[in-house]
């Protein structure tokens, strides 16, 4: 591809929004406790946070965030149940398996990666939309780097993460 078509292809939306905020990188782990222990013996957590249950009747995962300067990072262990987590852990073993980003309006951005780009929902809100709050992971793997994408549009003035004290 000649260089003027990737620089026209990259402007056509490859490109992270102005207006995503980067909240956290998402990492699959298999001991949830040895790997926060293991984060804490580098030297650089600065926070962490109570423990995250994410369970329903099929799935179950245990989860937890890091500070690390600037930057959240959040440790899921799938604990049963077919999940996007498992099946990263199965195929890929433990690493990062999204980003997160916050966005204003999740309708909009929703409508533009499902409607207008085909990306298929992988977990998360769809229409119709009710509340605030809505989330979802998006299923950018093939393109983008065997990553997730997660958009959280998340109520000014809340703070999803609990920090232990």
């Amino acid at each position: 591809m000649e260089a003027n078509n990737c620089k026209q292809l990259y402007l056509r939306g490859s490109r992270m929004k102005k207006d995503w905020i980067l909240h956290h990188i998402g990492m699959v782990v298999r001991d949830l406790d040895k790997s926060v222990e293991y984060y804490q013996s580098m030297g650089q957590v600065e926070k962490v946070s109570t423990l995250l249950t994410a369970e329903g009747k099929r799935a179950k995962l245990l989860g937890k965030f890091l500070r690390v300067g600037s930057l959240n990072i959040e440790l899921w262990q799938p604990i049963r149940g077919a999940t996007v987590q498992q099946e990263f852990l199965d195929t890929r073993g433990e690493g990062i398996n999204h980003l997160a980003y916050i966005i204003d309006d999740y309708e909009k951005e929703y409508v533009d990666l499902v409607e207008n780009r085909g990306i298929r929902l992988v977990f998360g809100s769809k229409p119709p939309f009710s509340g605030s709050g809505q989330a979802g992971y998006f299923d950018t793997r093939e393109d983008g780097h065997n990553t997730l994408l997660e958009l959280m549009a998340i109520p000014p003035g809340r703070d999803m993460i609990r920090w232990e004290t």
